[in-house]
C-alpha cells in the first residue's frame, strides 16, 4: 500500500507505473492523481492510445490491453467505477467473478508485456482488499487508498496553496478556516481560492474574511446557533436560524444537528463530572 503523498512525490518526480489502483473516499485528491497520471502519460487520442473502461464495457478490458495502440509507444487505459473489485455479498455475479478470474491470470501471465505497452489505472469506490485481482495489482502495481485527510494533512495543503500564491495565513486562522469550512478537499480548494483572490498577493487571509466570504458547513453554524442559545442571544440564534431556512437547509436536518450537537455535550460533561 503507498500512501498519497508517496505518490503525489512519484509523479512529482515524473515517475510512472504500468498499474494503479486508486480508492478511498477523498475523491478530489484521487481524481487529481488521475489528471497527473494523464499529463505525465502525455499526448492522448481517444480510441487510440487512450481508453474509458466504466461498469458497462468492463468485459472488454482484456481485449483493449491487447489491441495495440497504432502510432503511439503505449496506450493508457482507465477503468473507473467497474465494480470488478468489489466486495460482493452472497448473491455473486457469476459473469463478474469469471472476469476477475481471468483478468487476475492474464495480468500475471502478461506483466512483462503490460509494463512495456500499458498504464492501467483502475479508480474505484469500493475495493474488497481479499480478493486475488486486488493482491495481484498489489504486487505488480501501486495501490493507494486516500481517506479524508487528518487535520494536520489538510493544513499543509492548504498552506502550500496559500504560499505559492504569496498569501499569508496564521495557524489560528487556518485552523478556524477548517473548522468553518469542513475536512472535503474540494471545498477547501474552492473556499481558499476565493479567500486568497480577496487577500491578493502579499496580503493576509484574515479570520474576518473567512466569516465574510466563506460558505460555512452545517455543523459549524450549528454552533453558532447553539453558542447564541447558550449565551441567550435571542437575536443573533434567530439570525443564524433564518439564513439556514433561507438557504433551504431541511428542517429535519437542523433538528438532527441540533439534538446531535447537545448530545454529545452532555455526553462530554458527565464524562468529566464523573472522572
Amino acid at each position: 500500500m503507498t500512501s498519497i503523498e508517496s505518490l503525489e512525490n512519484e509523479l512529482k518526480n515524473n515517475k510512472l507505473h504500468s498499474l494503479y489502483l486508486l480508492y478511498g473516499e477523498e475523491l478530489f485528491l484521487i481524481e487529481t492523481q488521475v489528471k497527473k497520471i494523464k499529463k505525465l502519460f502525455g499526448p492522448i487520442t481517444k480510441g487510440i492510445n487512450f481508453i474509458s473502461i466504466d461498469d458497462t464495457n468492463v468485459q472488454e478490458l482484456i481485449s483493449d490491453i491487447e489491441t495495440p495502440a497504432f502510432g503511439y509507444s503505449k496506450k493508457l487505459i482507465i477503468a473507473r467505477n467497474t465494480n470488478i473489485l468489489k466486495k460482493e455479498g452472497k448473491r455473486k455475479n457469476a459473469e463478474m467473478v469469471k472476469l476477475r478470474e481471468r483478468l487476475s491470470e492474464y495480468l500475471e501471465e502478461n506483466e512483462q508485456e503490460i509494463n512495456e505497452a500499458i498504464v492501467l489505472v483502475f479508480v474505484e469506490d469500493d475495493v474488497d482488499t481479499k480478493q486475488n485481482l486486488y493482491k495481484v495489482i498489489e504486487k505488480q502495481g501501486i495501490v493507494c487508498k486516500v481517506d479524508y485527510q487528518k487535520p494536520i494533512q489538510i493544513e499543509k495543503r492548504i498552506l502550500a496553496i496559500c504560499n505559492g500564491y504569496k498569501v499569508k495565513i496564521d495557524n489560528s486562522t487556518l485552523k478556524y478556516f477548517i473548522e468553518v469550512c469542513g475536512t472535503n478537499m474540494q471545498d477547501l480548494i474552492n473556499e481558499i481560492r476565493k479567500l486568497i483572490e480577496y487577500a491578493g498577493p502579499g496580503g493576509t487571509i484574515k479570520k474576518e474574511d473567512i466569516d465574510l466570504l466563506s460558505t460555512k458547513k452545517l455543523e459549524s453554524i450549528i454552533f453558532d446557533l447553539t453558542d447564541s442559545l447558550g449565551k441567550k442571544d435571542t437575536k443573533k440564534a434567530l439570525e443564524v436560524l433564518n439564513n439556514l431556512i433561507y438557504n433551504k437547509e431541511p428542517i429535519q436536518k437542523i433538528l438532527i444537528n441540533l439534538y446531535n450537537h447537545y448530545k454529545y455535550k452532555n455526553l462530554i460533561l458527565n464524562f468529566l463530572i464523573t472522572r
